[in-house]
Formats: structure tokens, sequence, C-alpha cells
């Protein structure tokens, strides 16, 4: 493995869980394998892992890009996520409200 799916797999483990990140593991097919590789290494291991911003800040941007662009089925998972990330119920909320207006 690459050190950027090293890194993508600590972030990944630190913020979604590492039960969540087992089954996920868990349940990869020969099919998917390529696709996991790529998000585990380049939103993981290259834009999660970077400490430009803190992990509560990418929390708040994450939820409300993934709002803003209708992916709603990704949303509980990055809601769960918080409890690890540090944003709050209100960060939640806020960044909610920015998409909302």
């Amino acid at each position: 493995m690459s050190e950027k799916h090293d890194a993508g797999m600590a972030v990944r483990r630190r913020v979604l869980g590492e039960a969540h990140v087992d089954r996920a593991e868990a349940a990869k097919t020969p099919l998917d394998a390529p696709f996991q590789e790529m998000i585990t290494e380049g939103a993981w291991g290259t834009v999660w892992a970077s400490d430009a911003i803190s992990l509560r800040e990418r929390s708040m941007l994450t939820l409300a890009l993934l709002a803003a662009t209708g992916n709603f089925e990704e949303i509980p998972m990055h809601i769960r996520a918080t409890a690890r990330t540090g944003a709050s119920a209100r960060d939640v909320a806020e960044a909610f409200q920015h998409v909302a207006v």
C-alpha cells in the first residue's frame, strides 16, 4: 500500500470510527476495490489528511457540500462522525442554514 493509503486509512478510522471502517472493508468487492482505494488515497489520504483546516471545519464543509449537492444518503454517516471531528450540533445547524439560504 502507499503512504497516501496508510494516511487515508488512519484519518478514515479517526473520523468514521473503527467499526464503520471494518464493516466497509469487509464488504469490499473486487468490483469496488479500485474505487475504495481511490477514495482512501484521494479523499481521506489527501483532503482529510491535510492540516490546513481542522477536522471540525472539514466536517462542517463536507456536510454543507453533501446537502447542497443532494447527496443526502451520505449525510447520516457524516453526522455520526461529528462526535469524532468536534463539530457540534450548532455547527451542523449553521452549515445547513448556509445551504438553505
